[in-house]
């Protein structure tokens, strides 16, 4: 089985869904979407992306990527102000990144003997 499949059917067998009521929910058959469980050669991102909704999980589960400045409960207005905020400090950390490789562009052309771009 692949890891996929094994977060899938976890994820199905934990919420008591069966394999037939997503199948039918996908418009295939039991035994087509059991294969989909045990080959990762037959999920394609649609069908990721529809299981995902049937489990109503997000594709990134399963993965099994940690959701990361992900807001899980409704805040109202405040949960524009949450997502801003996440926003900024993803800007702030790209001006960083790109600060220090300005840097060590530097030392590597002092090092080399170049101009530094």
């Amino acid at each position: 089985m692949n890891a996929i499949g094994t977060r899938i059917r976890k994820i199905r067998e934990e919420r008591g869904i069966k394999q037939e009521y997503i199948a039918g929910e996908m418009g295939i058959t039991q035994s087509n979407y059991g294969r989909l469980e045990k080959d990762d050669n037959r999920l394609t991102a649609n069908k990721l992306i529809r299981i995902s909704e049937i489990l109503n999980v997000s594709v990134s589960v399963l993965f099994g990527e940690k959701a990361t400045n992900v807001i899980h409960e409704n805040k109202g207005d405040n949960a524009q102000a949450h997502i801003g905020t996440f926003v900024q400090q993803d800007k702030d950390h790209i001006e960083s990144l790109k600060e220090e490789i300005k840097f060590l562009r530097k030392i590597l052309a002092d090092k080399n003997g170049l101009v530094s771009v």
